[in-house]
């Protein structure tokens, strides 16, 4: 425990008061790639690929060369998930990038109450039951993804990783460890 909150109760030192099972970040206050790409049910592969096309970067820490890692926020890792779930109904990637900037651009705070609808070829932003029904009413509702049932998914994804925690590395990491040891 390094300081208190505003209440007088302790704070721990990653800023958090209650983690409720979930792993502590790293230092940096974020989530290995690997971590990042288990907890999102991608590949490491897809995780780089969206980090250099700039479809989900990491807040925390971006990789600045060799050597360095990115490190994810919760909410990156959550975004994520989204873009895979969005991927595998069969959106185009193009309409992902438009879903996650909507993302950014709303600020959405309370991500448990939002919803993405999609017709097949748009995703729509639906902060409240109102614009879901408006949306559907009009036909353009196909299917909807509850960001706050992801959101929950993301949580005990990262939980069940820290309780089964391997050695996080990444695919690169393996083979530098496995070339070293030829050596």
């Amino acid at each position: 425990m390094s300081e208190q909150t505003p209440g007088g109760a302790p704070r721990y030192d990653n800023g958090l008061l209650f983690t409720d099972g979930l792993p502590d970040p790293e230092e940096g206050g974020g989530y290995r790639g690997a971590v990042a790409a288990r907890a999102a049910g991608i590949t490491y592969r897809q995780l780089d690929y969206w980090a250099r096309t700039e479809l989900v970067q990491p807040t925390v820490q971006s990789a600045s060369g060799s050597g360095t890692q990115r490190l994810y926020g919760f909410r990156d890792i959550l975004v994520l998930k989204l873009v895979k779930r969005l991927l595998d109904t069969g959106i185009s990637l193009q309409q992902i990038r438009t879903a996650v900037e909507q993302l950014h651009e709303a600020g959405v705070h309370d991500l448990a109450q939002t919803t993405l609808m999609s017709d097949g070829a748009s995703v729509y932003l639906c902060t409240s039951n109102d614009e879901v029904i408006d949306l559907v009413s009009r036909g353009q509702g196909v299917f909807g993804i509850a960001v706050g049932k992801v959101l929950r998914e993301v949580e005990i994804s990262l939980v069940d990783l820290n309780e089964h925690r391997e050695d996080p590395m990444d695919e690169l990491s393996v083979r530098r460890a496995s070339r070293k040891k030829i050596s």
